[in-house]
């Protein structure tokens, strides 16, 4: 077995990280207090990212991606994770489901949005449907040869700088054993189309300037080359979406971490009381101690599941895992971060109180911890008849 990464991924690591030093930590304070990028930021930070051949460093080669393996990047996402989203978000990583395009989508939507040219959102979850997506009302009927959608999604992130949506909604019903299932079909929809309003969202105490909003659908006209995947194939689109997020997620969760414990580990040495640091006092040191592990843990879990789907490996229960360690392991060293720090760790002098306020979010967004722990047991139990 050999953890070590190749000179090539090394330097991703190193390039990314430098980049999120330089472009991101300096304006991560103004977002803070703004709750806003500047468009100026935003453009530097997207066309930066174009010249460094990172911008959809998630797609293949084949149509203009830097072709990076699912492995290479997870250490992308891990870097992103130190800094803020709201700046992050212009690194540019398109949703990978963009991949399943056809025809003349692939010109419309899947080039440029590779290219930089236009920028995507995803639309899944809605007032009355989060963890259960086959609840979701939000739907589309034939009309004639067009679709007509109706209904609410809410908490879109990025649909505020999004050229097109990927939304998801109900085509239709089958009745089964367990009762109605719904059809799902996922749909590619212009920022500007009639009947497709975007609006500003809720107020949230994390990822300041990361914002969500709530799309709403009137009467959407849509013509059958707006179908993404096949009609009632959503499903099977949306896992392969879901694989990526969570993984994302999880990585994020880790380079998140890794700088709080950055800022716990320097202050332990440096602070003194009592006439010696409080690194050395076991209350202080045990904690450290605590976090490095689970930090390293939640790691290792992360880059096994990225280095499973690049084997073509079964990853379902090790995302899952790596989902819900990662982001429960960010709750427990922010808090811990925030603890060693004192009172100072609750003023906005510091970041510390903001990494504690984003991290909780972690295990709610892109399937809450209870969805992982369902994943994760049926995973195992399904096998042995359960």
């Amino acid at each position: 077995m050999h953890f070590g990464l190749t000179d090539e991924q090394d330097m991703i690591v190193s390039t990314v990280r430098s980049f999120v030093e330089n472009e991101i930590y300096p304006h991560e304070g103004l977002v803070e207090r703004t709750g806003e990028v500047p468009p100026e930021v935003a453009q530097a930070i997207k066309q930066k990212t174009i010249d460094l051949g990172f911008y959809a460093c998630n797609f293949p080669e084949s149509v203009g991606g830097a072709g990076l393996s699912h492995l290479e990047f997870a250490l992308v996402e891990r870097e992103l994770g130190r800094g803020s989203m709201a700046l992050t978000h212009f690194f540019g990583r398109p949703q990978n489901i963009l991949m399943a395009c056809q025809g003349e989508q692939i010109e419309r939507y899947l080039r440029p949005a590779v290219r930089g040219e236009r920028m995507d959102a995803l639309a899944m979850t809605e007032p009355g449907a989060g963890s259960d997506v086959r609840g979701m009302k939000c739907s589309a009927r034939r009309d004639g040869g067009d679709w007509v959608l109706n209904g609410t999604k809410h908490f879109i992130s990025g649909a505020d700088h999004a050229d097109f949506v990927i939304v998801f909604v109900a085509t239709g019903e089958d009745q089964t054993d367990k009762g109605p299932k719904k059809r799902i079909t996922t749909f590619l929809v212009d920022r500007g189309t009639p009947g497709f309003t975007i609006r500003d969202g809720y107020r949230s105490v994390s990822h300041r300037g990361y914002k969500n909003m709530v799309l709403e659908f009137d009467d959407c006209r849509l013509h059958d080359a707006q179908v993404l995947g096949e009609v009632d194939g959503g499903f099977a689109v949306m896992n392969d979406w879901l694989y990526a997020t969570r993984i994302t997620v999880a990585t994020m969760a880790v380079g998140r971490a890794r700088r709080c414990f950055d800022h716990a580990l320097r202050y332990a040495a440096e602070r003194e009381q009592f006439g010696q640091a409080i690194g050395k006092f076991q209350g202080v040191s045990f904690q450290l101690a605590d976090m490095i592990t689970e930090i390293d843990a939640a790691d290792l879990l992360t880059l096994n599941a990225a280095w499973r789907l690049d084997q073509g490996l079964p990853a379902n229960r090790e995302i899952a895992s790596a989902k819900l360690y990662a982001s429960e392991m960010l709750a427990r060293v922010t808090d811990a971060t925030l603890q060693i720090h004192g009172g100072m760790g609750l003023m906005d002098d510091l970041p510390i109180e903001r990494f504690w306020r984003d991290a909780r979010v972690e295990r709610i967004w892109d399937g809450t911890s209870e969805i992982q722990r369902h994943i994760i047991s049926r995973e195992m139990l399904r096998p042995l008849g359960a």
